[in-house]
């Protein structure tokens, strides 16, 4: 038995093609790829193909997705080397249950060929566009001096989408233009309750027309109760946890960036705390012996209560969410550590993968909501109240609220009564913040702008190259900057600094300088943009059907290749449009 570090090789150009200055950058297209083992790794390569000399068979036990599939064909390739003869078969599991692990080994299959060959054209993808593009942006822009005289502009396929986001953000901000609205509000006192009824209408943009239907509530005088409704309602308890969720709940409510969360995730990972942390599951196999889970957590002085809550009947089986990667397990926790056993960040992402397994296993909480509605004028407005019955996995889980609101006194259907206090009201529109790290981890895996374990990376890299800033803006008070050059948005240092914990929000803020490409990029016309993630989906679309059977490795390269040439020609031909950079690039923060 031996084992590997993630990937063993390593795709690279020839030695002629290393030197920027010796060939084109769109020579790159064409140019070949040569993969290898990293050195790295090499101590690991050897000791694979010298074992493989004394075996008859290779069982493979990587992880059950595309990854870990190509990883089982490096460690495959390796072991022939040492023993061309040799019988090579891949377990397939999802969890390290045990009768889950002794029917994997009970039915060994091939490695699937059409995943590895998914992810060797995606690795000679990346390698040609991301050294093509940055080349041409780097010698480019480099020619134009200043600040940009030796900096390296790099290019990604899922770098500069998520850069778009941001930017695209930073815009709807910044041309936000306020537009002043009027409404209507009705508050009636019974039993020494102030009942506030709400416009259905909401507002409207013209004074006038809110005037003259106010006016005509007046007149009326009597509002009517024309509906009553009381029912039960419930909060539903969280899906089990995936790796994206970990990464876009622990930036909003530890105040981590996602990257560190991550980090910190698989230390405890490591330690044996908790489950694989990159998955994309959100539904717990049925084979999976969950209370015994549970039980592990009773010994704890915060959650330990509920735990032994739900090991003495009050225990649900989880929901089970619509995704399913066949590799791993949602993340949930292994063991049980003392707090005093880790450090306060690490104990601080543990207690929230520990609290959200305990509340996944919970009742929903369940509650009583009341509405009256009424006829004013001819105008219908409406009231609501909300009384919690019984909180269930919020006592485990504070990182979600519901809490009771108002209650409603009585009221009959078809009564009258004359309103307390009517008045016109008046605001503006307000502009939409910049976009929060959770917010942009959403929009990447909508998007599919890469996977539940390189989403932090890409975020990192637009930072380190200084094409965003973040702002740490604190619930009422101003925020810090940090990352980037400090062109917008406040001054910051040079790298990718994290935002503290307390009460503060991480905002991303585009430099100058990640403006001025997507700017740039966007102004040649594309009908597809690189900045747009239009393309990388496309990529990943194609990357499924390779899977599937139905596309073959050279077609869907070639496919992207044109595409992506076709790109690279029309930006060499308008290149003053992005040489723009240098004008946008010395602009002063205003």
């Amino acid at each position: 038995m031996t084992s590997v570090l993630g990937h063993l090789t390593g795709a690279e150009f020839p030695p002629q093609y290393r030197r920027w200055q010796d060939c084109r950058p769109i020579d790159l297209f064409d140019a070949p790829v040569l993969v290898s083992v990293d050195p790295e790794h090499e101590a690991i390569a050897k000791n694979i193909t010298k074992q493989a000399r004394y075996a008859k068979a290779l069982f493979i036990w990587t992880d059950c997705d595309r990854e870990g599939e190509y990883i089982g064909s490096e460690v495959r390739q390796r072991a022939i080397e040492g023993n061309p003869t040799i019988d090579v078969k891949r377990a397939i599991f999802s969890n390290s249950e045990r009768m889950h692990v002794i029917q994997a080994a009970h039915n060994p299959v091939p490695l699937d060929d059409r995943q590895v060959n998914a992810v060797a054209a995606r690795i000679e993808l990346d390698l040609r566009l991301g050294a093509s593009f940055t080349r041409f942006q780097t010698l480019t822009l480099q020619k134009l001096g200043g600040d940009l005289a030796e900096r390296v502009i790099s290019y990604g396929s899922c770098q500069f989408p998520t850069l778009g986001f941001v930017v695209d953000r930073y815009f709807r901000v910044k041309n936000f233009v306020p537009e002043k609205f009027w409404s209507i509000k009705v508050v009636h006192r019974r039993e020494d309750m102030d009942v506030t009824f709400s416009w259905r209408r909401h507002h409207l943009f013209d004074r006038m027309s809110v005037v003259i239907i106010f006016e005509r509530c007046l007149a009326s005088r009597l509002a009517v109760v024309t509906k009553l409704q009381q029912r039960p309602t419930r909060k539903w308890r969280p899906l089990p946890l995936t790796t994206v969720e970990l990464q876009r709940l622990g930036s909003m409510f530890l105040r981590m960036d996602s990257q560190r969360v991550m980090k910190i995730a698989e230390e405890l990972y490591n330690k044996g705390w908790i489950s694989y942390p990159r998955t994309e599951t959100d539904q717990f196999d049925k084979d999976i012996d969950l209370k015994r889970l549970i039980e592990k957590q009773t010994q704890d002085h915060a959650w330990g209560p509920h735990a032994r809550t739900l090991l003495n009947g009050a225990f649900k089986q989880p929901r089970g969410g619509r995704n399913n990667d066949q590799a791993h397990p949602p993340i949930h926790p292994v063991n049980y550590t003392a707090p005093g056993s880790l450090s306060h960040e690490s104990h601080r992402v543990y207690e929230f993968i520990v609290r959200r397994f305990l509340a996944c296993c919970s009742e929903d909480a369940i509650g009583q909501s009341s509405s009256v509605e009424i006829d004013y004028g001819g105008e219908i407005f409406l009231a609501s109240g909300l009384l919690v019955l019984q909180k269930n996995y919020l006592l485990v889980y504070p990182y979600e609220k519901w809490e009771s609101s108002q209650q409603l006194p009585d009221f009959r259907e078809g009564e009258s009564f004359e309103p307390t206090e009517a008045n016109i009201t008046d605001g503006e529109t307000s502009a939409p913040d910049y976009l929060t790290e959770p917010e942009l981890i959403s929009l990447m895996d909508a998007n599919g702008i890469g996977t539940d374990a390189t989403m932090a990376e890409h975020i990192e890299k637009i930072k380190v190259r200084e094409y965003v800033m973040t702002h740490s803006r604190y619930r009422g008070g101003d925020g810090a900057s940090t990352g980037g050059r400090g062109n917008r948005g406040g001054q910051g240092g040079r790298g990718g600094g994290s935002a503290g914990g307390g009460n503060s929000v991480r905002q991303f803020i585009p430099t100058n300088l990640g403006v001025a490409l997507i700017e740039g990029y966007n102004s040649i016309g594309f009908e597809t943009s690189l900045g747009k993630p239009f393309l990388r989906k496309e990529m990943e679309i194609k990357m499924r059907q390779i899977c599937g059977g139905t596309k073959s490795r050279h077609d869907f390269i070639q496919e992207t290749l044109d595409e992506y040439r076709g790109v690279l020609i029309r930006t060499q031909q308008q290149v003053d449009l992005l040489k723009a950079v240098r004008r946008i690039s010395r602009l002063e923060t205003r």
